[in-house]
């Protein structure tokens, strides 16, 4: 299972660790990833994901998941992630006809 968050495409960075004598050691920088079960408000069911924290908290002041699938560019998203939000957009289009 890889490092990366399912809704903001947050992944593994690398970098260095700096001593105070300027010493550079490689390290690796991991993402917060946690296992959430967010509420799909207009498909009326919840939704595992491994998101980040940050993205969590995004969520919440988004409104829920639909508002922030909505609101979010497909580059970012998991392929999990872009088949959910076509079904809330195709959701969204049968209520609104």
């Amino acid at each position: 299972m890889s490092r990366v968050c399912e809704l903001s495409g947050k992944a593994v960075m690398s970098g260095n660790n700096v001593s105070h004598a300027m010493n550079k050691t490689r390290r690796v920088f991991r993402p917060n990833l946690i296992r959430a079960k967010l509420l799909s408000d207009i498909l009326g069911q919840s939704v595992a994901m491994r998101i980040s924290t940050s993205a969590l908290r995004t969520v919440e002041h988004n409104g829920g998941l639909d508002n922030f699938l909505i609101k979010a560019k497909d580059v970012n998203l998991s392929l999990k992630a872009r088949r959910l939000k076509k079904l809330v957009k195709k959701k969204l289009a049968d209520i609104a006809a």
